[in-house]
């Protein structure tokens, strides 16, 4: 058998070529060239996924699955198109494993709400993990809190590394729902969520992946992975806002009730009884997001056109960079150290606070995030009220984090020992 050969990294010529993909990179801040790193917020649009949703209603624009007109029958094959690219893109066995939905965050509310809650009774247990993002924290709370199920949380060490020990401990026949990030968007920390799943499965688990900070940075396979749900948000891989997908396993949707009732959803109505719709499509009542559904796959296509592992290998580059850089930075501490972490850098500085490290860094041209980064357990785990979190794309460059550096060296002239 032929050994693999490692993704190698792009030279400058290519990334260089990427870069001038994206109009916004054009934009000045400040009077000086944009810096953009707050990626793990969201992404910047390539031009060819901006032409998709404007040659969408230019072309195309008219309503989904009722029309018989020529424009009706365009935007739905163009909206179902989009299905099955998405599928392909994570290599789900069927177009209809895919509901739209508005990003993540839905697709967890969705979830909890249609799969989880008729489920699960008092004493029951759905795990999570102590690096979760808000988004997939609350909906399990709530569940909990109307059900009498109990939420049990699985701890991190100081490097943001998750306690696989523990894990494997917390889990048992109680568990009705397990919930995990691929990777933090506080932290950067890369779960090994296939050794987590099988774990899962072999309690009859099953398990959900948050994979809003994952889905441009790392292949993903979810037959492979055989998770049960897969979340994830378009413009966190250069797609529009407001779209996203829930990938879930056929059985499991066909065993799901719907979450909101509307029109699409439905095959019948009377005032004595209603047929649902079969999947994916009851779970998408109301007109949906059908240019953001288009732009999405046009997204997918721009990502794999360039190969999501040479983006990667690209920005775990930048990583290590960066993070070498940071360290020689004086009165600096990284928050999130773990060996293997998609590109992303949380910080805290000695004698300021991260938003005005970011508000001095703006002046400087350098975008970045600063807050609890919605995972507020995480920021009390580390005894901080908030980090400077500076996170990569495929169009970020080494002379973005020389910028970010040169903006620190200001941050400590402004407040000194």
């Amino acid at each position: 058998m032929k050994p693999v050969e490692p993704v190698r990294i792009p030279d400058e010529e290519t990334v260089a070529r990427w870069r001038r993909d994206f109009p916004i990179l054009n934009e000045r801040v400040h009077g000086l060239p944009l810096v953009y790193l707050d990626n793990g917020a969201t992404t910047q649009k390539p031009a060819a996924v901006i032409a998709a949703e404007r040659g969408f209603y230019e072309q195309t624009n008219a309503n989904v699955h009722r029309g018989v007109h020529l424009l009706s029958q365009r935007a739905t094959d163009a909206y179902e198109g989009a299905r099955l690219r998405i599928a392909r893109f994570i290599h789900a066995a069927r177009a209809e494993e895919i509901v739209y939905v508005r990003g993540t965050t839905e697709a967890i509310n969705l979830v909890a709400q249609s799969h989880v809650r008729p489920r699960v009774r008092p004493g029951d247990e759905i795990l999570i993990s102590a690096m979760e993002h808000h988004s997939n924290i609350v909906p399990w709370q709530m569940v909990c809190a109307q059900t009498g199920a109990v939420l049990k949380v699985v701890p991190i060490d100081d490097s943001g590394t998750l306690d696989i020990d523990a894990w494997a401990r917390m889990l048992n026949p109680r568990t009705r729902m397990v919930a995990i990030t691929h990777a933090s968007n506080a932290l950067g920390t890369i779960n090994p969520i296939a050794r987590l799943i099988e774990l899962a499965h072999v309690h009859g688990a099953p398990v959900l992946i948050d994979g809003a900070q994952a889905i441009a940075h790392l292949p993903v396979d979810v037959a492979a992975l055989d998770c049960d749900f897969y979340a994830f948000s378009g413009h966190k891989v250069y797609g529009p806002t407001g779209i996203g997908a829930l990938y879930a396993k056929a059985s499991l949707l066909e065993a799901m009730p719907p979450w909101q009732g509307g029109g699409d959803m439905i095959r019948s109505v009377s005032f004595e009884k209603t047929e649902y719709n079969t999947i994916p499509w009851r779970f998408e009542a109301g007109t949906p997001n059908i240019a953001g559904a288009v732009a999405l796959a046009a997204a997918l296509d721009y990502v794999s056109a360039i190969g999501v592992e040479v983006a990667g290998a690209h920005e775990a580059d930048l990583l290590v960079y960066a993070s070498d850089a940071l360290r020689a930075v004086p009165r600096l501490r990284m928050i999130g150290t773990a060996k293997e972490k998609v590109g992303i850098v949380s910080f805290v500085m000695e004698h300021a606070h991260a938003h005005d490290i970011g508000t001095i860094l703006d002046q400087c041209g350098v975008a970045v995030r600063t807050g609890h980064h919605c995972a507020m357990p995480v920021m009390a785990r580390y005894g901080v009220p908030a980090t400077v979190r500076a996170s990569f794309a495929l169009y970020n460059t080494r002379a973005d984090v020389d910028a970010l550096v040169d903006g620190l060296a200001r941050v400590q002239e402004l407040f000194p020992l």
